[in-house]
């Protein structure tokens, strides 16, 4: 029994994530606030391939049950896939109240199996549409592009008919991103009812404003400084906020861009910079590449504004964007575009803006939050409170614990 009174729950844990993750939803929700409330989970994964540098894999939400894999993609979904299905069939599942899978299809359809089997419930966590995104992404590559072209292609066509026409309507339980997914996932003929919706949220025991420091940056001294934090890959368009710098540099002439984040796509990022040299802007844009979360956050504290542009289209708009809350949690407002979510936490929370991701637009709100001080104090203030009464991790886990415990007892 937890201090509540309930009885101690154990899940056996399989996801596409490797270990160590960044994935707060991994991270912090299962590995540290849900074993508070009465939920473990044995995690099994691939150990991240610089895990062997002497990172460590522990792992607080239970026990981590890991494999090594290779480097070359193809590799690690086999070896991956492989471990998974010994494990599902070797371990003592007694010690388990459920089987859940996140965000592999083919490894879902045998945990389903063997659930049903062994007679225990079995849940699927879907935190981003994968198979649609194999798809696409083969897709973009085009037939020229060989084993890079079919391995996602077949990969993703299948894992969509099994997703959707096996496992989630077998599922006892479904968990999505976002409210915009439940919908989505819904249109499959999949009960609303059935599908709960964790959105991402922050660890507010880490993210403490009055414990993390502006950086000392001397980049920054003398600069209206608004901050990017993620990556710049280029499904995120990150270069519509170069063509707002065009037209916010002639109200703000001090305004600086600060983009704490990269892309693995090399090409992307040197097109990036050439293209805020075309535009004029290069003067008004710090790139830091990736920086640890502490040191990331001195950045975000340094800033008088958050920005987070997240594409419309039908992948991203069932997301749940961690940069709003994060910068929220920090005391920051935010400028945000009407992904379906961030809707949803600008209007209950009063901590920003949400305007259309063009860049006149998001110029004119930008330079509207920087001209006007008292707006953007109650803003922050706003932020605050809304994270800490509905998108602190401690929140969420609670919710989420009372669903597990509902649905196993």
């Amino acid at each position: 029994m937890n201090s509540s009174g309930q009885k101690q729950l154990r899940l056996l844990y399989l996801t596409a994530e490797q270990w160590p993750t960044f994935r707060p939803d991994v991270l912090a929700l299962f590995g540290k606030y849900l074993p508070r409330k009465g939920i473990n989970s044995d995690l099994v994964t691939e150990k991240d391939i610089e895990a062997a540098l002497g990172m460590d894999l522990s792992w607080q939400g239970g026990q981590a049950i890991l494999c090594d894999v290779p480097r070359s993609r193809v590799g690690q979904y086999l070896v991956r896939f492989w471990h998974s299905l010994r494990v599902l069939v070797t371990v003592d599942l007694k010690k388990y109240d459920a089987i859940q899978v996140r965000d592999m299809s083919l490894t879902a359809l045998a945990g389903l199996v063997v659930a049903r089997v062994r007679g225990i419930q079995f849940f699927y966590w879907l935190s981003y549409p994968q198979s649609e995104g194999q798809v696409g992404r083969a897709r973009s590559r085009g037939i020229k592009g060989g084993l890079r072209f079919w391995f996602p292609l077949v990969q993703g066509m299948l894992g969509k008919w099994v997703l959707y026409r096996i496992v989630l309507p077998r599922a006892d339980h479904v968990f999505v991103q976002s409210c915009q997914m439940q919908k989505e996932i819904a249109n499959h003929g999949i009960p609303m009812s059935k599908i709960t919706p964790v959105p991402m949220g922050v660890d507010t025991e880490v993210a403490i404003p009055e414990c993390i420091q502006p950086t000392d940056d001397r980049r920054l001294e003398g600069r209206r400084v608004v901050v990017y934090l993620g990556t710049l890959d280029p499904l995120r368009q990150i270069d519509v906020l170069l063509h707002m710098l065009v037209h916010v540099r002639d109200i703000v002439p001090e305004i600086l861009l600060v983009l704490v984040g990269d892309t693995t796509d090399d090409q992307h990022r040197k097109w990036l910079k050439q293209e805020a040299v075309r535009l004029g802007v290069s003067d008004l844009v710090y790139w830091t590449g990736w920086l640890e979360a502490t040191v990331a956050w001195q950045y975000v504290r340094s800033a008088e504004v958050g920005l987070s542009p997240i594409p419309r289209g039908y992948l991203l708009d069932m997301g749940s964007p961690t940069k709003a809350v994060e910068y929220m949690a920090l005391g920051l407002p935010v400028l945000v575009n009407d992904n379906p979510d961030q809707v949803q936490v600008v209007a209950e929370s009063g901590a920003g803006l949400c305007v259309r991701l063009e860049p006149s637009i998001f110029a004119e709100a930008l330079a509207r939050l920087l001209n006007d001080d008292d707006l953007r104090r109650v803003m922050s203030d706003a932020g605050r409170r809304y994270v800490n009464r509905s998108r602190s991790y401690d929140i969420l886990a609670s919710d989420l614990a009372a669903k597990y415990h509902s649905l196993l007892s």
